[in-house]
């Protein structure tokens, strides 16, 4: 297969939602069509104590949350399809929002009940502004649920987004009877039944014809052919060149967990979705059918094997081809490395392979050089861009509860904030280390796994800050500099690259601040790369 197939035949997407949606359900079963994996597991069941496959982490399991984002592969009809799984949870927000610099679309999961929820306004908010392709999922239809006109309406509204169904349900909760495929022409009846792995379908090319009423009855057939009426009327026709600038937003109904509209979801999905798109640098646009390689490293996980202190750097490839044992430049450190077991994900197993194509997600064994938003090369200097760190809401002073493990606990940290679980600012005054994290649970999550994969224990205390500013000066050398350096110097830290930091304690101090000394400039967000 040349080149060039290999990129058509790729579709790398992630799945946002806000926590309880159906999102991680709605990824297994995904896998089950793909046959990636043989029986789906009750997610938050705890008759079934094997959680889901993409769910891999003790305190995932405990929580029933996904924390780590996790790559998962598979072949269906013809398409190689990466899913790359997004903690659904607020408090992991900056790993999805990461995690969404490296996928060419998405598909947005939606309960029918709740409706939009506060998370997904944020996910869906970084897709639009990245214009991402995106398919809205409305999940849960056997439950009652909102009007799924009153659900259109509202993810326009809240979303921000021009939506079009393919798909329409009949009847909703109780009285919930089926499918109706716009984009195929056909039914799907609805038995309830979720034993069932593959519901079949029945051919409707006319909605007209006197054998849907025989099929769902009556009543129900025809509120389904008003209905279909009013979705032409009021929603624009699809149109895929429209749906890929992400402009238009193609919508469909089901149920994951009855795995129920999950098939005509995908078939759609590897019709329409982009293959792996192109991606600006810090000098060009990089095109994906280039001949020389590039890519980014946009997650680190570290100790997949807690036996073994390994770390896996997650790398899009962008352009070109990745070969084992190849040597690339890393651009940051200027240095040549070669990788002799790169990781492909296929379903929930890791294979080594020799030869990797845009789109598709590696897994490189790292011992320490790489940090998020990493960019390796064919030898070209280059950085892509839009990899921020994002200014933390949550702070506290962590101290060390067990002085013989000083060692353990300065490395367990180094390597969690490399990961870009929180980030880690040392105060210019007293060396003292604060963490910022965007989500307070993930300082539950930082202990558990200092404790559990570096030996080490630690303990928090209260750092009374509102916000990080990353600080600027317009001219390192005035006088203005110098005295906002002394006036807030119990406020001042460094984030790991040494970048100054004014950890605020409120709006106002941020306000006053900028007022008195304008020529300090102060931001929110600090892109990895200025190091």
């Amino acid at each position: 297969m040349s080149f060039l197939q290999e990129i058509a035949k790729r579709r790398t997407f992630g799945i946002i939602s806000h926590p309880d949606a159906g999102k991680t359900t709605l990824t297994e079963k995904l896998l089950l069509f793909g046959g990636a994996i043989q029986e789906a597991g009750a997610v938050k069941s705890n008759k079934i104590k094997k959680g889901a496959t993409s769910d891999f982490m003790e305190i995932e399991r405990q929580r029933g949350i996904s924390v780590a984002t996790s790559v998962l592969a598979f072949i269906y009809k013809d398409k190689k399809i990466n899913i790359l799984d997004t903690p659904g949870h607020k408090d992991f927000a900056e790993d999805t929002f990461r995690t969404l610099t490296a996928v060419d679309s998405v598909i947005v999961v939606i309960d029918v009940a709740k409706g939009v929820e506060e998370q997904t306004e944020k996910l869906v908010e970084v897709c639009r502004m990245r214009n991402i392709p995106m398919i809205v999922f409305i999940n849960k239809l056997d439950r009652e649920g909102k009007d799924a006109f009153d659900l259109l309406d509202e993810v326009e509204q809240k979303l921000k987004l021009t939506v079009t169904p393919l798909s329409f349900p009949i009847g909703m909760g109780y009285d919930f009877k089926g499918i109706y495929n716009i984009w195929e022409k056909n039914i799907n009846l609805f038995t309830g039944d979720s034993r069932k792995d593959i519901e079949d379908t029945i051919a409707f090319d006319d909605v007209a014809n006197p054998e849907l009423d025989k099929i769902v009855g009556e009543k129900a057939a025809n509120k389904l052919r008003e209905e279909l009426e009013l979705v032409t009327e009021i929603y624009p026709q699809f149109d895929r060149d429209t749906y890929l600038k992400g402009d238009l937003q193609p919508v469909f109904f089901g149920s994951a967990l009855n795995n129920f509209g999950v098939r005509e979801l995908l078939d759609c999905f590897i019709e329409i979705a982009p293959q792996p798109r192109s991606k600006e640098s810090d000098t060009r646009l990089v095109k994906p059918e280039e001949d020389k390689f590039s890519g980014f490293v946009f997650k680190i996980h570290a100790n997949m094997d807690p036996k073994h202190r390994d770390r896996l750097a997650f790398i899009k490839i962008v352009s070109g081809v990745f070969e084992r044992n190849k040597p690339y430049l890393h651009v940051r450190n200027n240095k040549n490395l070669k990788f002799s077991s790169p990781n492909a994900f296929f379903a929930e197993k890791k294979e080594v392979v020799d030869i990797s194509y845009p789109g598709d997600i590696v897994g490189l064994h790292d011992t320490g050089n790489f940090k998020i938003g990493d960019t390796l090369t064919e030898g070209e200097l280059m950085n892509f861009k839009g990899i921020p760190s994002f200014s933390p809401e949550h702070f506290r002073y962590i101290n060390n509860a067990d002085p013989l493990k000083a060692k353990q606990l300065e490395k367990g940290i180094d390597q969690l904030m490399d990961e870009g679980v929180a980030q880690l600012f040392t105060l210019e005054m007293n060396g003292r280390k604060v963490i910022g994290t965007v989500g307070a649970l993930q300082y539950e999550v930082i202990q558990y796994r200092l404790e559990h994969e570096y030996g080490a224990k630690c303990s928090y205390e209260n750092f009374p800050a509102h916000k990080a500013c990353w600080v600027k000066p317009d001219d390192a050398k005035n006088d203005e500099y110098a005295e906002f350096k002394r006036v807030k110097q119990k406020f001042l830290g460094k984030d790991k690259y040494g970048q100054l930091v004014f950890l605020a304690d409120s709006e106002f101090s941020i306000q006053m601040t900028q007022q008195k000394y304008p020529s300090v400039k102060l931001f929110f967000t600090s892109d990895f790369h200025s190091n």
